[in-house]
């Protein structure tokens, strides 16, 4: 199968990333967290802020405030104990245990990992794993590397100004066990998912962070002693105390090592790792796009362009929305309130103040910095909104307007039962929910600017996206809920956007819900 063929099944022939007869194996499933063996490690404070109210002090963080840090990002928070049921005449036919993070992760697998490379006055300087589930740090590579990522990222992870960086991988078996080929357009997903509540915990913490999606993979990836096959690193996270920027452009005059320099330059990391599975099946799929979606050298990047044009519909008359505060919910609260229905949605109304609130969250994120954005002007991601019920705003299908913060009409009336029919996977009614969001790419996923790693970044910045929208949702007491169950096409239609060459990547409905029977416990100091 072409790789074209193959990303056009993750979207829109979704039947065929799997065969029919596959089923997850589960006395084979790999832990959702890794574990390094033999290694040097820190313990992390547990006793956790429980209130992240405004933006942070900036000042330089010690241990106590990084421990605090990475718990927000991609610690275990909680267990949660659920009871389900396939339908109403049976009222108990099983249960679930879970382990919980406040990024949410497609099936709870977590296929991602954390890593910071760390140089703080009461830690000995390298490279570490974030050991979620003993909280603590784990010693991979010690010593000081600014000028390796500095050549790794293209210089714009400037060593000296940051005191980290922290990386995101995907560890590729943990959720292709389950979902098998489908598992690649997850793993972009929740690796979006986990930098968005990375870049909101580092502004409550008064960190400044901003991801790099072009970089040297092979070199880093040699420096975390990852194997390209099994795991490997979508993102590059710089952290530093005071306000940074990137440059403007890649400098053609500076040294611009290759992946095969770099690599060489290092000794290769050979620890000890712990994922549970006797066995893990090959996925030729994943390896292939992985590999073609590498970077060997950095070639000098273009200075911003102006923002891309606006698609040309035929758009009724916008309505401008109410302004909140940004920062104007406790972070801590909204990630532990955040919940994801599925039959616990119930009909209700929800206000235009809400509504406005909701996409001023989500439209300050598609506004992040990082290098993707720096050259090509704009994000590659937009958002788009039905509404049913809002008082003061008539039922539609409507485009939102971040830089006026206004919706503008698509289609008029009530789109829920269009939304229903597209569905496909029967957990949710979307008869009882009053907003529906959809998050929409170019159906070209970035590759003609990127090759075939625009698609991963394509998703990285939609579960970003998603990740402000569930943490907006959960501040207003709100339930929503991801979902990539619903038949791309109709969905398309609702908003017309065949003709101008986008696509919906995911949708979430948002709206009130009941608490779902279950026993949850908070995994905290």
């Amino acid at each position: 199968m072409s790789l074209d063929a193959f990303l056009y099944e993750l979207h829109f022939d979704t039947d065929k990333t799997k065969p029919v007869e596959w089923e997850p194996d589960w006395q084979n499933a790999p832990l959702t967290y890794k574990l390094y063996r033999h290694l040097p490690s820190f313990p992390l404070c547990p006793e956790v802020p429980l209130t992240l109210e405004g933006r942070g002090a900036t000042v330089y963080p010690d241990l106590r405030r990084i421990g605090h840090f990475l718990w927000y990002v991609y610690g275990l928070t909680r267990v949660s104990h659920s009871v389900f049921t396939w339908n109403a005449a049976e009222p108990f036919t099983g249960s679930v245990q879970q382990l919980r993070r406040f990024a949410p992760s497609g099936g709870g697998l977590y296929p991602s990992e954390l890593y910071v490379y760390l140089k703080l006055d009461d830690l000995p300087a390298g490279l570490y794993h974030y050991d979620a589930a003993h909280h603590r740090l784990v010693l991979l590579r010690p010593g000081r590397f600014d000028s390796y990522l500095e050549q790794a990222t293209g210089y714009v992870c400037e060593g000296p100004g940051c005191f980290g960086a922290a990386f995101v991988s995907t560890m590729f078996w943990k959720n292709f066990f389950k979902y098998y080929n489908f598992s690649y357009r997850l793993q972009g997903l929740d690796a979006g998912a986990v930098l968005g509540q990375l870049l909101v915990a580092a502004d409550r913490f008064g960190f400044d962070a901003k991801p790099v999606y072009l970089f040297l993979d092979r070199a880093i990836n040699h420096f975390l002693g990852l194997h390209d096959g099994e795991e490997s690193v979508y993102a590059v996270v710089p952290l530093s105390a005071a306000p940074s920027r990137f440059p403007s452009f890649r400098s053609a005059s500076r040294n611009r090592a290759t992946s095969f320099e770099l690599c060489g330059s290092l000794p290769m990391l050979r620890h000890e790792r712990f994922i549970r599975s006797g066995s893990i099946t090959p996925h030729p799929m994943l390896t292939r796009i992985n590999e073609a979606s590498m970077l060997d050298t950095l070639p000098p990047v273009p200075q911003a362009g102006e923002a891309g044009p606006q698609p040309n519909e035929r758009l009724g008359p916008s309505v401008f929305l109410p302004r909140a505060d940004r920062s104007s919910y406790d972070l801590a609260a909204a990630c532990r309130l955040r919940h994801s229905p599925e039959h616990e949605f119930i009909l209700g109304q929800v206000t235009l103040s809400q509504l406005a609130f909701l996409l001023q969250q989500a439209g300050a994120s598609m506004a992040h910095r990082n290098d993707v954005n720096q050259t090509t002007g704009r994000s590659p991601v937009s958002l788009y909104v039905c509404v049913h019920g809002v008082h003061d705003l008539a039922d539609g299908a409507y485009r939102y307007n971040p830089s006026s913060h206004s919706l503008s009409l698509i289609r008029p009336g009530d789109q829920r039962r269009r939304l229903q029919q597209a569905s496909t996977s029967h957990n949710i009614s979307m008869l009882q929910i009053p907003l529906c969001l959809h998050i929409i790419g170019d159906t070209d996923h970035l590759i003609p600017a990127f090759g075939y790693r625009g698609y991963r970044i394509q998703q990285m910045q939609a579960g970003i996206l998603v990740q402000h929208i569930l943490l907006a949702a959960a501040a207003l007491g709100l339930g929503a809920r991801p979902l990539l169950g619903y038949d791309s096409l109709l969905c398309d239609d609702i908003y017309r956007l065949a003709p101008e060459g986008k696509t919906c990547l995911i949708q979430i409905p948002v709206g009130p819900y009941r608490q779902r029977l279950r026993l949850e416990g908070g995994l905290h100091g």
